[in-house]
């Protein structure tokens, strides 16, 4: 069989494209109410006065939920941080507290017979806060913490800056960004005495469930998370939010099915934001252009007490040679919303930063920026000393710069001209660390010749019901039609979830080896070894005689588990992905406006499982690249914290008039250390970098180099243009 690896399209594509796809809020409830969150407009403070009275007198409103009359949560004493509390887990402190922690956290319910009704009650509420002033929102205004275990040194950093032919000491800036996902936040709870089943919008089951039952004091096996279609989630969705937690309370306080739905600015305010960064990075070089320091230190921020801070300098330590070398990384707390995962955490904005920087190293050094690079990957992971599992960056480099036309780039900025507009080519290598964690999944061949795939792994727009049929198709020699995949339920076996880019290899490994279980009863029931046995079309081959499965099963069905967990491969090598971005950009002359003309991305990320969903994937990531670079920004008032742009209208995520034709290579490679498929991640990878590729291509247009991420046109003017 040959559908692994083949462009097979997405068997939920047609319910999606029809409308027939059940989301978290479509579920159709008997008796079901519906609420909007009320919430609160000061950056720290505590509630002194609901006024309720109006809200509840409105039409259709059957309740006003406060943190004076939900029900108290078993858990105690109450940790007045809004998020990790050491003693059970992560909880999220809804309706249970006075104590306001950030602009926009939600302090009051409003349950009603419909949406509009809820949401008009919500605008009839009161309250009064008195606001603590010593609260903080501007992260270059407080003091950072500077946890020892994200601080690492190697060698001597100085005196390699202090002796280096070539080096450059630059600061980077990007701003906060939201993951924005096509579907907003919703949660719909319905509870049958003590278990509760939510119909969520969320990506990672497994844990979602425990989150929800710590958050609410309650047994997880006493919870259910229904979540079959995602509408995308980049991130906000990893963890339980708010409105799953107030549904959840509301459900159970009311005594029927609550639905509660988050408005496009609630879910930038009260959902996880990208923290914005300040990055250093040093870079110290022979004259023969080779590395001999790095440096790459960045300032972050998050709320009080919250585990999670950008991991900005993940990639750094194996990214390129250098002998001394330093990483760091401060935080900042601060009262925003609360930071966390958002498309490709750390790599995104840290391989931004530093391929921005090599790309004025590799000027200074008088080099070709691709050459420049190639002299610079390391032989194993400098860092530690182990081998890489497998590396592909120089082929990537090479392969893309072929393709591109790299060759016909200009090198002196300000040197092409069409018209008023000024053009350059630049480029950037894409890192992003690989990984695999514990997933399970269930494989039943059926009597008639027919396959399910369970796993309560989610699909959130990237193909996890095609990837996951199409193993089992393969290992079983089934043809599409005849495998039938179910996810997104935690009733069944615990899959990885989606995110870290870890969902196909770790999920996908699981069904793998339920397979491998299946294949090797077949080959036994026919009296052959398993490495002797071919599966295809439905007939099982062994020696010189084909049988159809049906009749090799005799009316049995055959079921088996797989499991995977990290083992020594994650620690004994380095493994990551790679790759290299090129693009072409247009700078208006006159105007300072950027337009990216041609994008193209050469990606080594592992044997791929399906070459639509996998384009699809990079087309998407360089998406993102192109808005990091030119309109994306979450910008907060200076004054209370509010974020100012919190919809799709102010907010500039790059629309279809930003991009243009974008290219992807997908390199040959197969990586025996990452999994028993050869698989690695690539969700992320696409977005790793993608950003400065495009401000490399600006700078050689324009000779302009913003280092202040977006490069509006007021910037690039700024610049001197």
């Amino acid at each position: 069989m040959t559908i692994v690896g083949s462009a097979v399209s997405r068997v939920d594509g047609p319910a999606k494209v029809t409308g027939t796809a059940v989301y978290a809020a479509d579920f159709a409830l008997a008796d079901l109410a519906h609420a909007a969150l009320v919430q609160a407009t000061v950056p720290r403070g505590r509630i002194h006065t609901i006024h309720t009275a109006e809200a509840e007198a409105a039409p259709g409103v059957r309740a006003v939920l406060t943190h004076e009359n939900t029900r108290p949560l078993p858990w105690a004493p109450r940790d007045p941080r809004p998020g990790v509390d050491p003693k059970a887990g992560e909880r999220l402190h809804v309706l249970q507290t006075d104590e306001v922690f950030y602009n926009g956290q939600p302090v009051a319910l409003v349950v009603a017979e419909t949406y509009e009704q809820a949401c008009h009650g919500a605008l009839a509420l009161q309250f009064e806060i008195e606001r603590d002033e010593g609260s903080a929102v501007d992260p270059e205004a407080v003091e950072p913490e500077a946890p020892d275990d994200q601080q690492s040194s190697m060698g001597d950093l100085d005196a390699a800056m202090r002796d280096a032919v070539h080096s450059v000491d630059v600061t980077y800036t990007t701003p906060g960004h939201s993951s924005a996902p096509m579907e907003p936040h919703a949660s719909i709870a319905d509870w049958d005495g003590d278990r509760l089943t939510l119909r969520g919008s969320y990506q990672m089951l497994k844990f979602n469930r425990n989150e929800l039952a710590d958050s609410l004091g309650i047994d997880p096996s006493n919870v259910r998370i229904l979540s079959p279609y995602v509408g995308g989630g980049f991130g906000s969705k990893l963890g339980i939010a708010p409105e799953a937690v107030a549904a959840a309370l509301a459900a159970r306080q009311l005594g029927r099915p609550v639905s509660v739905a988050m408005s496009r600015p609630q879910v930038f305010e009260t959902t996880m934001r990208r923290s914005e960064t300040r990055q250093r990075v040093r870079l110290a070089a022979g004259g023969d252009g080779r590395l001999t320091g790095i440096g790459h230190e960045a300032l972050v921020s998050s709320l009080p007490g919250e585990a999670f801070s950008e991991p900005v300098t993940q990639a750094t330590p194996f990214m390129y040679r250098g002998d001394n070398r330093t990483t760091g990384l401060r935080i900042a707390r601060v009262n925003r919303t609360c930071a966390g995962s958002v498309r490709a955490p750390g790599e995104a904005v840290g391989v931004t930063a530093f391929e921005n920087a090599m790309d004025e190293m590799a000027e200074k050094a008088g080099l070709d920026p691709v050459a420049f690079r190639k002299i610079n990957i390391p032989a194993e992971d400098p860092s530690q000393h182990i081998p890489f599992s497998s590396h592909k960056l120089a082929e990537a480099l090479d392969e893309g710069a072929r393709a591109f036309g790299w060759d016909k780039r200009r090198a002196e900025p300000r040197s092409v001209r069409d018209g008023e507009w000024l053009v350059g080519m630049g480029m950037a290598s894409a890192f992003r660390v690989n990984m695999v964690v514990e997933a399970e999944a269930r494989v039943r061949l059926n009597p008639d010749g027919t396959a399910e795939v369970e796993t309560d792994m989610t699909d959130i727009g990237t193909g996890s019901y095609a990837v996951l049929s199409q193993i089992a198709c393969e290992m079983l020699g089934l043809p599409a039609d005849r495998v039938t995949t179910r996810l997104g339920d935690t009733e069944l076996p615990p899959g990885s979830g989606s995110g870290g880019s870890f969902g196909a290899s770790s999920s996908g490994t699981a069904v793998f080896l339920a397979c491998e279980e299946i294949r090797g009863r077949i080959a036994e029931a026919l009296g052959c070894a398993e490495g002797d046995l071919t599966l295809k079309d439905g007939v099982a081959v062994a020696g010189n005689r084909a049988t159809p499965l049906a009749e090799v099963l005799g009316g049995r069905c055959l079921e088996a588990e797989g499991h995977v967990e990290p083992g020594e491969t994650s620690s004994a090598v380095r493994q990551a992905t790679y790759g290299a971005y090129f693009a072409e950009v247009a700078v208006n002359a006159v105007t300072g406006e950027t337009r990216v003309r041609r994008m193209l991305g050469a990606f080594a990320a592992g044997r791929i499982l399906n070459r639509k969903t996998a384009r699809s994937q990079f087309l998407g990531g360089m998406t993102w690249g192109i808005g990091m670079a030119l309109t994306e920004a979450l910008l907060h008032d200076p004054r209370h914290g509010q974020i100012v742009n919190h919809d799709l209208a102010e907010y500039h995520v790059a629309v279809n008039a930003d991009v243009p034709q974008i290219d992807v290579l997908l390199l040959d490679e197969r990586d025996d250390w990452s999994n028993p498929m050869q698989t690695k991640g690539l969700g992320e990878l696409g977005v790793c970098g993608a950003a400065a590729a495009v401000t490399n291509a600006l700078y050689n247009a324009t000779g302009v180099r913003v280092r202040d991420y977006p490069a509006t046109l007021d910037k690039v003017l700024a610049g001197g243009l």
